[in-house]
């Protein structure tokens, strides 16, 4: 099958992450299925100056659906006969998820149910799905690895993503479908979320307005440019995880058992503290920021640190966009797209 034959649906494709990997398929002449609901968790406009980018491709369809719509999802899987699926449709926020936690139910649980009911119904050939590195939860073992245990989430939100990746396993093992899912560190860069710090912290500067870092600024984070997270999503699509043949059924890992499932961390193996970060941000826009430290926040952990061990052993790849750099241009893009001078 030629690329340009592959048909592949990606959900939240008008979200941050959604629509950078949409693009970059469709640059490279595949068909894209895009289904996002439009919530309004966050700026709209946003989004439809995302989806609007999309649509300039021949090669792209979009739907206005949400994946927790039974019907009409299974209608998109009918009518649409995908080989691949992308799953980035969710609700997202470690804070909002304490504030509207049947949000979390309906769109990360609800709707990745009937994303994977459809996956096995329509015989997709691989299913990769966003993950979280939230899901460490209270976890202090550094780096954090895809073979430790990840049982003890700090939010409504981490707990819906572990249940993702266990939901995954059972129709992987049921139904011999191969699913993918992919623990994303800290993901920042033009066209990003205003709900993130980056986003926030930018825009505030920029308006001359104090920015609240919590923690006492004591947070570190692993932060992974887009197009590192991008490049990552895609190798991953065109390299379905496979039974392992010489499984003798001791194996306790279940990464390495005979279940077509495979989970990987997608971070920058470095974890930088945040001041350091706001330093970067600091330098990117040629002003010193005004800032109100306050304590920790509910739901939030200390540091994440990812180990990408296997994710170089396997696609001979690992994210290394500096957060110098990272930063720098999205600070191009928000004065852009803002026409910020």
């Amino acid at each position: 099958m030629s690329k340009n034959s592959k048909k592949t649906i990606i959900t939240g494709s008008s979200g941050f992450i959604g629509f950078s990997v949409s693009l970059k398929l469709l640059e490279r002449g595949e068909n894209i299925i895009g289904i996002d609901n439009h919530n309004n968790y966050y700026d709209l406009n946003l989004k439809k100056a995302r989806l609007a980018r999309l649509k300039k491709y021949k090669n792209f369809k979009h739907y206005k659906v949400d994946i927790s719509n039974k019907k009409k999802i299974n209608e998109i899987f009918k009518s649409s006969k995908p080989q691949r699926v992308i799953n980035l449709a969710a609700q997202a926020g470690v804070r909002y998820s304490i504030k509207n936690p049947f949000a979390f139910v309906q769109s990360n649980l609800v709707g990745f149910a009937n994303i994977l009911e459809n996956c096995r119904n329509h015989k997709i050939k691989h299913l990769v799905y966003a993950s979280t590195s939230s899901v460490y939860g209270a976890n202090t073992k550094m780096p954090f690895s895809e073979h430790e245990s990840a049982n003890h989430p700090l939010s409504i939100y981490s707990a819906s993503k572990k249940s993702n990746e266990l939901m995954a396993h059972a129709y992987s093992y049921l139904f011999n479908l191969p699913t993918t899912g992919l623990r994303f560190f800290t993901v920042y860069g033009p066209w990003g979320r205003p709900d993130m710090a980056l986003f926030k912290f930018t825009k505030k500067i920029l308006d001359r307005k104090p920015i609240e870092v919590f923690n006492h600024g004591n947070h570190s984070r692993d932060f992974t440019y887009i197009n590192d997270i991008v490049e990552c999503i895609i190798r991953v699509l065109d390299t379905p995880a496979k039974r392992n043949i010489n499984w003798k059924g001791r194996d306790p890992d279940p990464a390495t058992s005979k279940v077509p499932w495979k989970i990987y961390n997608i971070g920058n193996n470095k974890s930088v503290k945040l001041m350091n970060y706001i330093h970067a941000l600091e330098k990117a826009l040629c002003t010193k920021a005004k800032i109100v430290f306050l304590p920790l926040q509910p739901g939030d952990v200390q540091k994440t640190y990812a180990n990408v061990d296997n994710l170089i052993r396997k696609f001979n790849y690992k994210p290394s966009t500096s957060v110098t750099e990272g930063v720098s241009n999205f600070v191009k893009w928000y004065k852009n797209y803002y026409k910020h001078e």
